[in-house]
């Protein structure tokens, strides 16, 4: 099959926010979806996979041999670093080419003493799909809360089981999400109910052994816009039950002492006011928006936790930009990103502060698995684009890391053959954009290497510069790989995020086309060696980019770029919340305006 197949256009109208789209392929979208019946639709799929077919025959061979370098680069057996909670140490793992994971725990005194406490692939072999939500252990150790989906409806159902006895209880909660959260009398948890729409919208109460009908209302979100989360201070001595939607977040807190307490909210809602909650020896700590988009941290005692109480601790920033929260009995941490960079700041009760010192230039740093409180060492994840995953215990007073886990490739690596760095690309407008590189160190800068970029820019979610085990397969090839951290993501901070939406929008796709520029300019490559490439809403910024009079060629990568059409994202159907309801028109114009399938023609390739 020589040519591809060429969809029929058939005229559809339709009215959006009060503008009239023309969408010729409209009759792509069976109404039935995700059950696509339409033997027309079936037809038109079954050219396209006949065509890709065709055309990749002659590359078959390629591809059975990176397929057999991406396997070979993955760890069948892999098990966590065991972390303590209470009296036991917890660890997951994967049994040869398992595709569930074993969770086991054994008492602190006998660490080689593993017991399975939970097993997915038992429960999975039972139903034809199954998936893990969370999980959630009793103070005491006794009592296990899982919750689980059986036929992909993500809608949860929680069960109980007895890890003194192995028995599993007759307590099941449907239309769940998400672990439960237990008070300290081992014997009530709270949990997520779920509506027709899948919003989570109501928290629960339920005591072991009594009936599932008199559970307990909690707490009830009755705008349709917000949805409810749940969680606990890492004190464990408050439940904290969240509230929010993408501007706007309300937290209110239960003692888990007391679990038929009133809720008592932190700070009333308040239209683009954000924060968070955690709490130690007596004191909440916020992180909050209310007076820098780049959130700073105050404290207020915990019988007067309202806003008219809060002290300062760290002023908002333009430079750092305050991420995460975690308080323990002797220290505050806080995950920040200052210039792009991801720093833990460590805080200790006496004044004194300072940050973990990373090795690399550029890199992921966050917090790992930290179940207690009273402890003096701090869990880490790290990686960089040349580092596998490494697990850090750090010393937080003696302010050492050391390495517990660094992720295995059975086919081997070699860090020292590759080089990564980060370089700041002017964008058109004077603004500095970050961009993160890695190549294999034998590779000159000429002019006359394949560049292959990557771009996302949305919703305020940053691009890590992490590594990849597949991405081996392009850089042993020659290959140079870049991240573009254009705005859009929050990557220099809340700003960035603003300066690439709504009516900025804009400004991420021409970070992205200078961002390529000036990877031309610093001869890491030339025209026409540029592949790119985004999903979902960097699905759109490459429809974008392609439109766009470039000066070089490009091969373009869409992966699952819904969000470029128009007429899916005006819909209520349209599986983004963030395309309608406030502002509902403004947005449909913008989308229009940046709509890249009805602006693609045949003569671009």
């Amino acid at each position: 099959m020589s040519q591809p197949p060429v969809a029929a256009r058939k005229p559809h109208r339709a009215t959006y926010h009060g503008k009239t789209i023309e969408d010729p392929y409209y009759w792509l979208q069976d109404p039935g979806y995700p059950d696509v019946t339409d033997t027309e639709i079936l037809a038109h799929l079954e050219a396209e996979n006949t065509y890709f077919a065709s055309q990749m025959e002659a590359h078959q061979p390629l591809i059975d041999r990176i397929y057999e370098e991406l396997k070979g680069r993955q760890q069948l057996d892999e098990a966590s670093v065991p972390y303590k909670m209470g009296d036991y140490l917890y660890q997951w793992r994967f049994r040869d080419d398992a595709q569930y994971r074993i969770w086991s725990r054994a008492p602190v005194a006998e660490p080689e003493a593993m017991q399975v406490v939970l097993d997915e692939p038992a429960l999975a072999a039972e139903h034809d799909y199954f998936r893990l939500g969370g999980f959630s252990v009793s103070p005491d150790g006794q009592y296990l809360a899982w919750s689980s989906d059986t036929n992909g409806s993500e809608r949860f159902t929680i069960q109980v089981k007895n890890l003194v006895t192995g028995e599993v209880m007759d307590d099941t909660l449907e239309q769940s999400m998400g672990a439960p959260v237990w008070c300290q009398d081992n014997a009530t948890f709270f949990y997520v109910i779920v509506n027709d729409n899948w919003r989570p919208f109501l928290i629960k109460a339920h005591r072991l052994g009594e009936p599932i009908d008199r559970d307990r209302v909690v707490y009830e979100e009755r705008d349709d816009s917000f949805f409810v989360g749940l969680g606990e201070t890492q004190s464990e001595q408050y439940i904290l039950i969240s509230t929010g939607d993408y501007v706007t977040t309300e937290t209110h807190i239960v003692p888990a002492a007391d679990p038929g307490a009133t809720p008592r909210v932190i700070s009333p809602r308040r239209t683009g006011h954000e924060y968070d909650v955690d709490h130690r020896e007596g004191r909440f700590y916020i992180r909050t928006n209310d007076t820098h988009k780049n959130f700073r941290l105050v404290t207020a005692p915990e019988d007067r936790p309202e806003p008219a109480n809060w002290v300062p601790v760290i002023d908002g920033s333009d430079t750092h930009y305050l991420r995460g929260l975690m308080c323990l009995r002797d220290w505050v941490i806080v995950e920040e990103r200052v210039n792009g960079l991801d720093q833990i700041r460590i805080m200790a009760d006496d004044g004194g502060e300072h940050y973990v010192n990373f090795p690399e230039p550029a890199y992921y740093a966050g917090l790992g698995m930290n179940a207690e409180y009273d402890v003096k060492t701090l869990r880490l994840s790290y990686e960089s684009m040349v580092t596998p995953h490494t697990v850090y215990d750090y010393d937080l007073t003696a302010r050492q890391l050391t390495i517990r886990k660094v992720q295995e490739i059975p086919s081997g690596y070699d860090a020292s053959q590759y080089v990564t760095e980060r370089l700041m690309a002017p964008a058109r407008d004077g603004a500095q954009v970050p961009v993160s590189v890695v190549y294999k160190k034998d590779v000159v800068k000429s002019g006359q290497t394949t560049l292959y970029l990557y771009g996302y820019g949305a919703y305020g979610h940053a691009i890590s510069p992490s590594f990849s085990t597949n991405r081996l397969s392009l850089l042993d090839r020659g290959f140079v790989f870049a991240i573009a951290h254009i705005r859009g993501g929050d990557d220099l901070g809340y700003h960035w995020y603003e300066n690439g939406k709504l009516d900025k929008r804009t400004n991420t796709f021409n970070d992205f086309v200078d961002v390529a520029q000036h990877l031309i300019d610093q001869q890491f490559t030339s025209p026409g060696r540029i592949a790119i490439s985004g999903s979902s809403a960097g699905g759109k910024l490459m429809g974008a980019v392609v439109i766009k009079p470039l000066s070089y060629g490009v091969r373009s990568l869409l992966m699952y770029p819904l969000s470029m059409c128009s007429t899916p994202c005006s819909m209520r159907t349209c599986p983004s919340r963030r395309s309608n309801g406030r502002n509902g028109a403004t947005r449909s114009k913008t989308r229009r305006r940046l709509n890249g399938f009805s602006r693609i023609r045949p003569t671009i390739k």
